[in-house]
């Protein structure tokens, strides 16, 4: 079974691995939408996998580190894709969230990217 938490944040970034004149090589910005899975059985006493309070601590200080920055400025996120972003977050959350099961993150409404990873070296 997997239980999830939305979150959001504001970022500007650019691709600058795209073709030369691709519209993505320009500076701008997203809303973000980021959902994070968790997976597992519910307790028998809690009738619940995890406290939705707990995701939310496990990824408070992740979301702060890219609120309202521009991620190319970030270490890790030179080249901030949707995919290169899911595991970058992935990396980040999942030492303190080990059933961590997936990372979605939306950059427009119609446009994202799922993760179900491992942990890879940073």
């Amino acid at each position: 079974m997997e239980i999830f938490k939305d979150f959001h944040f504001e970022a500007a970034h650019r691709l600058p691995k795209v073709p030369p004149g691709h519209k993505c090589e320009r500076l701008h910005g997203h809303s973000f939408q980021l959902r994070v899975y968790v997976s597992g059985e519910p307790g028998e006493s809690t009738g619940w996998i995890m406290d939705f309070g707990d995701i939310k601590a496990a990824c408070k200080p992740v979301i702060a580190e890219l609120d309202h920055y521009y991620l190319n400025d970030i270490e890790g996120l030179e080249n901030p894709t949707s995919e290169n972003l899911c595991r970058w977050i992935w990396d980040r959350v999942v030492p303190s969230l080990p059933s961590l099961s997936a990372i979605e993150i939306r950059e427009t409404c119609t446009s994202g990217c799922i993760y179900r990873g491992t942990q890879s070296a940073l």
